[in-house]
């Protein structure tokens, strides 16, 4: 998006739509130099000013601080404090504490050396996807920014200072993004150990103590989803509902399945590609469909051409958003208590009770595979028979609730499940207020919608 101003207020930056692609600058209009810089992921206050320095003019562009750190009337005053010592020909910025000077080589690279070396040589190389870079660029870049001028060597030979960082990133930013940013930093120590030779050898995160992590227990039991399929016939608009179905069917990571593409949908193969799961390119793999799944996508489809005619030609769940395509998947617990990674959880669940053996679990759920025995097995050879049948066997046992409610007269509103698209237009139209037509009802969707 291009550059533009308006009168920043809370309310005004919260609907700013994420970048596509790099950054935007929205510049206030009550404060000159005070602006917020919109990138793919967070929002930040900055100002920007001239200063004259030996008589030269220097641009200054500084961060105030991420959005959801201060409101919008606490940034302005800070804003207005650094423009003020700017227009005095005083420069703010902080100078960065030295932890200590041992040099810097290539046989004591700096962290942002070493970081840099680890995104381009590591990282970008073996096609790890933009959501991990971007992690370990927010361990990097923000939770350890005053040690990015620093010798690793530093780090190597005190380790406490590893200790009290870990500590301390516990308390304020809580134990799993402490354990993840340690996590980050031994991978990237290790990687620059390999050219620097000179750095102590043992790892300096080795001195930490762990900070407890459990899996999340919230998988829905088979004889709860009847009454998640009902609540999930309550959402308004289907092609979120549609979404929340289809992560559900096929045990999908929520990201891979928002980014998926009518190209990406092959019905006479019967299958979906994801050409960017988690770990990049190298871990692109075919979903085998079920027919619960094809009924699904059919649906999601020929009502996208209907709701979103424009963004349908390319997205399978398609949204008003500046992506394109459906963004944010949350739902309010009170309409709908599980989503998301949940739903995949929930899929993992309910195979184990099928009596599917766990190999097969694997391949679906497209997890690394453990022996050695298991790696001469070519996932593609299974797809067309063996892996589909155990699709469909998964996808039987995941509806049965809703398809058993539904014929006992129990549930009217999980019908849906088994209907072609076109008799789904006519129920939204039925049960949208004051909707004679498609484009009223997408009005009314839209004035209730969360899905960007």
């Amino acid at each position: 998006m291009t550059d533009t101003s308006i009168v920043l207020t809370d309310r005004a930056i919260s609907a700013l739509p994420c970048a596509v692609s790099g950054q935007y600058f929205v510049r206030d209009q009550e404060l000159p130099g005070f602006a917020v810089l919109v990138g793919k992921r967070k929002k930040t206050f900055v100002v920007q000013g001239d200063i004259r320095n030996d008589g030269q003019r220097q641009s200054l562009r500084l961060k105030v601080a991420e959005v959801r750190a201060l409101t919008t009337r606490e940034a302005r005053a800070e804003a207005k404090e650094l423009l003020g010592k700017i227009a005095k020909g005083i420069d703010p910025r902080e100078k960065k504490p030295q932890i200590e000077n041992s040099g810097q080589n290539a046989n004591d690279p700096t962290l942002r050396q070493a970081w840099q070396r680890y995104l381009d040589a590591h990282m970008k190389r073996k096609g790890r996807s933009a959501g991990t870079q971007d992690s370990y660029r927010d361990h990097v870049e923000r939770l350890m920014a005053d040690w990015l001028d620093q010798p690793l060597s530093v780090l190597g030979h005190k380790p406490d200072l590893v200790t009290t960082r870990h500590d301390t990133i516990t308390k304020e930013n809580g134990p799993y993004i402490a354990n993840g940013c340690m996590r980050s930093l031994r991978a990237i120590y290790n990687h620059a150990r390999k050219i620097a030779r000179s750095l102590p050898a043992e790892n300096p995160v080795t001195a930490i103590d762990w900070n407890p992590e459990k899996r999340r227990d919230t998988a829905l039991g088979a004889s709860e989803l009847g009454r998640w399929m009902n609540d999930l016939s309550l959402i308004a608009n289907p092609i979120r509902r549609e979404f929340h179905l289809c992560l559900l069917l096929s045990g999908s990571r929520p990201d891979a399945l928002k980014r998926a593409k009518i190209e990406h949908v092959d019905f006479r193969g019967r299958v979906l590609h994801v050409p960017k799961p988690k770990g990049g390119e190298v871990k692109a793999f075919d979903i085998p469909l079920s027919r619960a799944m094809i009924r699904c996508l059919v649906r999601v489809m020929r009502l996208g051409r209907v709701l979103y005619p424009a963004q349908a030609q390319d997205w399978l769940f398609p949204a008003d958003s500046v992506n394109g395509h459906l963004v944010e998947h949350k739902e309010d617990r009170k309409t709908l208590n599980k989503w998301g990674n949940e739903l995949r959880q929930t899929y993992r669940t309910v195979a184990q009770t099928t009596g599917i053996a766990d190999l097969d679990i694997h391949l679906l759920m497209n997890h690394s595979v453990p022996g050695v025995n298991a790696g001469y097995i070519t996932r593609s050879k299974l797809l067309g028979d063996h892996l589909r049948h155990q699709q469909e066997t998964i996808s039987r046992k995941l509806t049965e609730a809703a398809r058993a409610k539904f014929k006992d007269g129990e549930s009217e509103s999980t019908k849906w499940l088994f209907l072609p698209a076109r008799r789904v237009l006519k129920d939204m139209l039925r049960s949208t207020k004051n909707a004679t037509n498609i484009s009223d009802a997408k009005l009314h969707l839209e004035a209730n919608r969360s899905d960007t």
